[in-house]
């Protein structure tokens, strides 16, 4: 595959509706190239997770340009639970279950990061939205692959705060413990944490009501109804209209670097073990440990401009249409 000028990326997704946000953002953006989206198992039954990935690359008319690869089907060792109660049967509320007739690539999705990192070391950033399932595994293909990639960054975990899944673990690293303990400990990783989630990606009332009120576009329809259900589900469990944003946030700042504010080196580590603290992210922020301190912890973001970002996403389909060349 010829990669263009743009910053290639390779998403790794278990699409539900927040990861379609994410996808819709790089898909639409002129400063990064998708070249391929993955499939992990994650949020909903596998093959609702391809057909919505496919559905998005339709709503951002590149179905024919980038290209689906299935991969991991469950964790590397422990069951998980899907996030129904969240993102609806099928990922995106409600009734909602494409079939869009789309193929997918014929290559497994981890074979495809290994040779897409080989055939173009040191360019290609690997976009993780998911579990690591598909990264870990790429690993024990590829155990150079952190050498190989351009940059590797993570939405998961919870840097000491509570999770969202568990009071000790975010979903992600929950899902598949032993795969982000093996990411964490082999690759120089940025991660965007479930904390910072909370505190600089939320829409609330006001930001809901613009978009509902705002231009009837399709990606705005899109969203409205995808948000359905997390809505409730937050109006039940928090007492508040308000949807996150962690995987959209993760590829703006691809998008847009400047978006981040304040980051931490610090060494992280994953508890792969079964009980109530597994997926516990450890991170050492005050240096008690021996490990090496390699991973960028995103610890603030400038949330007002990457509200406007998504805004412009829904209303004109170009999340950098204020940036600037």
């Amino acid at each position: 595959m010829s990669l263009r000028n743009e910053r290639p990326v390779i998403i790794d997704t278990d699409t539900a509706g927040d990861d379609t946000q994410a996808l819709l953002m790089g898909l639409l953006s002129d400063r990064i190239d998708v070249t391929g989206i993955t499939i992990c198992a994650g949020n909903v039954a596998f093959d609702h997770q391809v057909e919505n990935a496919k559905r998005t690359l339709e709503l951002a008319g590149a179905e024919d340009d980038v290209p689906v690869y299935e991969g991991a089907r469950s964790p590397l060792q422990k069951d998980h639970e899907l996030a129904h109660h969240i993102h609806g049967e099928g990922g995106l509320g409600g009734d909602r279950f494409p079939e869009t007739g789309i193929e997918s690539g014929e290559q497994f999705a981890v074979d495809y990061i290994v040779e897409q990192a080989r055939a173009n070391p040191g360019e290609i950033t690997l976009a993780c939205i998911a579990p690591l399932t598909n990264v870990a595994l790429a690993y024990k293909k590829e155990p150079n692959l952190d050498e190989l990639l351009d940059e590797v960054w993570v939405m998961g975990g919870a840097v000491n705060c509570l999770g969202n899944i568990t009071p000790a673990a975010e979903y992600n690293f929950w899902v598949d413990p032993d795969a982000a303990k093996i990411v964490m400990n082999n690759f120089d990783v940025t991660l965007f944490d479930w904390g910072l989630t909370v505190r600089d990606t939320e829409f609330g009332p006001e930001t809901l009501e613009r978009i509902e009120s705002g231009p009837d576009t399709p990606l705005a329809e899109f969203f409205t109804d995808i948000t359905t259900q997390v809505r409730e589900f937050n109006r039940e469990t928090m007492g508040r209209d308000a949807v996150t944003q962690p995987d959209s946030a993760l590829v703006a700042a691809l998008v847009e670097p400047d978006l981040i504010e304040e980051t931490g080196m610090y060494a992280v580590d994953v508890d792969e073990r079964e009980g109530l603290t597994r997926g516990y992210t450890a991170v050492d922020e005050n240096d008690v440990t021996d490990s090496d301190p390699r991973t960028r912890v995103v610890e603030s973001l400038d949330s007002e401009r990457f509200e406007a970002m998504f805004l412009d996403m829904l209303f004109e389909e170009r999340p950098d249409a204020a940036l600037g060349s």
